[in-house]
């Protein structure tokens, strides 16, 4: 039996390690992005910037990793919505720096997005 690995002729060998990159790079951005809620202190800015944007590239890439291994078209509903939800939570901790008074209001937003990604891609309704 040969090992597995990233480079295999089957492309759907390849989607565990995209689903495990897709997933750390939610809970990186989603985790900086509350800490920068929690704590938008400029000195810790450019930090954050920098982790929540590779971050959410990463998670990028390996979405797009996954829709195509598993031959799933862009234009499908529920993916528009998690690329829209991505967009959303992509930003809002540069929000939080600019706009520390809507703390409070901006992690309701990432939590409804975060909701909202999570019913679409385990559900598929649309």
């Amino acid at each position: 039996m040969r090992g597995v690995t990233f480079f295999s002729p089957n492309p759907m060998e390849r989607l565990p390690y995209y689903h495990i990159l897709h997933l750390l790079s939610l809970i990186v951005l989603t985790a900086h992005t509350f800490m920068a809620f929690a704590n938008p202190d400029p000195a810790n800015k450019k930090r954050t910037m920098m982790i929540t944007g590779i971050a959410a590239l990463l998670m990028f890439i390996s979405g797009f990793g996954m829709l195509t291994v598993q031959k799933i078209p862009f234009s499908t509903g529920w993916v528009l919505v998690k690329l829209v939800c991505w967009f959303g939570l992509s930003g809002l901790a540069g929000i939080a720096y600019r706009k520390a008074d809507l703390r409070g209001v901006l992690s309701v937003v990432a939590l409804a997005l975060i909701t909202v990604a999570l019913f679409m891609v385990y559900l598929r309704p649309i």
